[in-house]
């Protein structure tokens, strides 16, 4: 894995060379992708001058062992400390997700169990508010659509980070969130204190920076307006200001009528159209690459369980990770850090078992 590093730590040169020339940042969007990619690869090269470093302090103090037995010591220690850096370059050497620094529009939709699933849609997106307010990261609500008893049966959020860092994106710890979330809890409905069990569907989309990105034609949309109604069919305003977005060549429709503003609902409803577009170009590159595909821990389909939650044991589960921990109170209050890291690690181990697998 090592041999393609000096290729790594020329394109990192030379980025530096290209971020320091004002006239690149006429165009934003190049700047912010070559700010992406230079962001990436800082951590490789600092990486990489810790193991050089080690490396070659180890060399001299062996030399110098053999004169002096004082540096024995030395010797020792850098000896312990060398596999840790070895280690950590080779993960940072993984090839990433392309959409790891990338913000994005998280969706959270009620499934089974009715009123209990919108409830628990929407205890999931108030811990993901405070998951990403623990991180620092900036969260809005583009749409929700509310049930009687003040849940959610569907709503999507946009997450913006901070750094351009991947390791640091917010795709890159959110991505592993999609899918089934499962509650097992007595819901205020019931009367008899008997434990039911809903669910509600997750889904984490890379939000697009530039239209331009994605290949959406205007010939492709089917656009549709109506009015739009509140809880119960209810109707919020006596103008056709919702709007629905069909894409002919994927059947993807994203509907939107939480503004007043048609123009406002069609502008946010495009921008979650992108999103869903480009989740399904990353989906069609995976399945033509069978061993990224089968090394990718996150998954797009709604239908697979991917956790539980069990209020009366207080008890958190992760199916895919093997992850169990007796703190669902915490969890429940955006302490979501264990739970992503247990996701992140199993897929950094997949990607390198995948990588082994290659080079034997």
């Amino acid at each position: 894995m090592f041999e393609s590093i000096q290729g790594l730590l020329d394109e990192h040169a030379e980025l530096q060379a290209r971020l320091s020339d004002p006239a690149v940042y006429q165009d934003q969007a190049v700047a912010r992708k070559l700010g992406r990619r230079s962001a990436q690869l800082n951590g490789i090269v600092e990486a990489h001058k810790r193991y050089v470093q080690i490396t070659e302090d180890l060399e001299a103090a062996r030399e110098m062992a053999e004169e002096d037995a004082e540096f024995a010591e030395e010797v020792a220690s850098l000896e312990a400390e060398l596999p840790a850096a070895e280690e950590k370059l080779r993960r940072l050497l993984i090839p990433r997700d392309p959409n790891d620094s990338r913000d994005v529009i998280l969706e959270v939709k009620g499934g089974e169990g009715g009123d209990e699933a919108a409830l628990f849609a929407a205890d999931l997106l108030r811990m993901y508010t405070r998951y990403a307010e623990h991180r620092g990261w900036k969260t809005e609500l583009i749409s929700s659509n509310e049930s009687d008893l003040g849940g959610y049966k569907d709503a999507q959020m946009a997450i913006k980070g901070k750094s351009n860092d991947p390791a640091e994106g917010v795709y890159a710890h959110l991505k592993f969130e999609g899918g089934v979330h499962r509650v097992q809890r007595v819901p205020v409905t019931e009367s008899q204190g008997r434990i039911h069990t809903s669910a509600a569907g997750v889904l984490v989309l890379p939000e697009v920076d530039e239209p331009e990105e994605v290949d959406l034609h205007p010939n492709d949309l089917k656009v549709d307006v109506y009015r739009s109604s509140g809880p119960g069919g209810q109707s919020v305003n006596t103008t056709d200001s919702a709007v629905r977005l069909t894409h002919l060549p994927t059947g993807i429709v994203v509907a939107m009528q939480n503004e007043k503003s048609q123009i406002q609902n069609r502008e946010a409803a495009m921008r979650v159209l992108r999103s869903r577009l480009l989740a399904h170009q990353q989906e069609q590159i995976d399945a033509e690459n069978s061993e990224v595909r089968k090394s990718q821990v996150r998954t797009m389909d709604r239908s697979e369980r991917i956790r539980t939650y069990n209020y009366p044991e207080n008890r958190i589960a992760d199916h895919r990770t093997g992850y169990k921990a007796y703190n669902l109170d915490h969890v429940m209050n955006g302490e979501l850090d264990p739970l992503i890291n247990s996701c992140i690690e199993m897929d950094e181990q997949d990607r390198l078992d995948a990588i082994g697998d290659d080079q034997k």
